[in-house]
């Protein structure tokens, strides 16, 4: 039986599951036998769960069934799943960061290599079922590739886990015609950056943390976020190590040279790192304006998901936190934490154009706190 609203309407949470179900169910019956080897996994809460709760942004191997191995019916299929868990915008930033690859491969001057045929590549975006979408027991699904981390799960019918959910652009603007700049998140930035100028001189202290940025997130591709959680250096947000000389020089010259540009000691990374009880300045603090600014700000992290999805916080109860320089076009980097809420933004390499911005629920981040309360209802005895 469907779970209704106030209005009589089917819960977003069980209307959205069905659509995923059905989109799932309709991309694995149209694959071949080695194709659904690689698309399909065993169900979430099973022995094979170290799987589900893997995720990337970087340009590695994400899991599951490229949209390069995919005929172009199936790679339709593929994004039709892809869209039932974004809402509109959501779903177009999406598709812009992935067609963005070749904008990075022409700004890379078509010469990255990553020891593959194809340094930048959007067929390089993988999709993985975790589960049966047509029975009665817990199913998710995952999308990623460089940029991209969307992590879902259903669990008794119903959508439980949104998070965590990544997305970057690489460059973070670049040129159209007409003396206008493409921007994939640049709204974020934008209003991130407004709020932070808005508070006055004891604000701004109190959230500044330093006045240099990190070369990236702190939180990395952790799958829990934890007490005194340090950035993770470049080598270990992959897949796997590298092996050929060439490729481990080259991630290492790339971190010692991340590492250089920001300046930062063990003392900085120690005042950067990640606390269950949140740094900056609280926002129970901020006037009507910037409470303004701030409940849009999260909006545009929340509102990447189809609504009626997402926990939305209670604003009082975030924390502002930055890091460098307030100016456009300067190495910066924002953090907003509250109980169930963490976002964090950088863009700083590439001189400022290279942006990295996630939302994580640190309490419920792939639902793992919803399996267990499954499996202890359900399997108690």
């Amino acid at each position: 039986m469907q779970t209704v609203d106030t209005t009589g309407r089917v819960a977003p949470d069980r209307e959205v599951a069905e659509r995923m179900a059905r989109a799932a169910a309709a991309w694995l019956a149209c694959l071949d036998a080695e194709q659904r080897r690689a698309a399909s996994w065993a169900a979430p809460g099973s022995d094979a769960e170290a799987e589900r709760l893997r995720w990337f942004y970087t340009p590695t191997d994400h899991g599951g069934l490229p949209l390069g191995g995919q005929r172009p019916a199936q790679q339709s299929r593929a994004l039709q799943l892809v869209a039932t868990g974004l809402s509109t915008a959501g779903y177009v930033t999406v598709c812009t960061v992935i067609g963005w690859e070749n904008v990075l491969d022409h700004v890379e001057g078509f010469e990255v290599d990553w020891g593959r045929e194809r340094g930048r590549d959007p067929g390089l975006y993988y999709l993985r079922v975790f589960g049966d979408p047509t029975g009665d027991g817990p199913w998710g699904w995952r999308f990623g590739g460089h940029h991209v981390s969307l992590n879902n799960l259903v669990v008794d019918g119903r959508v439980r886990s949104v998070t965590p959910c990544f997305l970057g652009a690489d460059p973070a603007g670049a040129p159209l015609l007409g003396g206008t700049t493409l921007r994939p998140l640049g709204a974020t930035e934008d209003l991130a950056r407004e709020l932070v100028r808005s508070l006055d001189r004891d604000q701004l202290a109190r959230a500044v943390l330093l006045d240099r940025a990190p070369s990236d997130i702190v939180g990395g591709n952790r799958t829990q976020v934890r007490d005194g959680d340090r950035m993770l250096l470049l080598a270990d947000v992959w897949r796997g190590r590298f092996t050929e000389p060439r490729l481990v020089d080259r991630i290492a010259g790339m971190d010692e040279r991340a590492e250089a540009a920001s300046g930062y000691d063990d003392a900085d990374h120690g005042r950067l790192a990640l606390t269950s009880r949140p740094k900056g300045l609280p926002a129970s603090e901020l006037d009507d304006g910037q409470r303004d600014l701030l409940r849009r700000l999260v909006a545009a992290h929340t509102d990447r998901v189809p609504e009626g999805l997402a926990a939305v916080p209670d604003p009082s109860e975030l924390h502002i936190a930055w890091a460098g320089p307030t100016e456009p076009g300067r190495p910066h980097y924002f953090r907003l934490q509250g109980p169930r809420f963490l976002a964090e933004w950088d863009n700083t390499q590439r001189g400022a154009n290279h942006a990295h911005s996630v939302w994580r629920d640190p309490g419920s981040d792939f639902g793992i706190d919803v399996l267990a309360a499954h499996r202890a209802a359900h399997h108690a005895g």
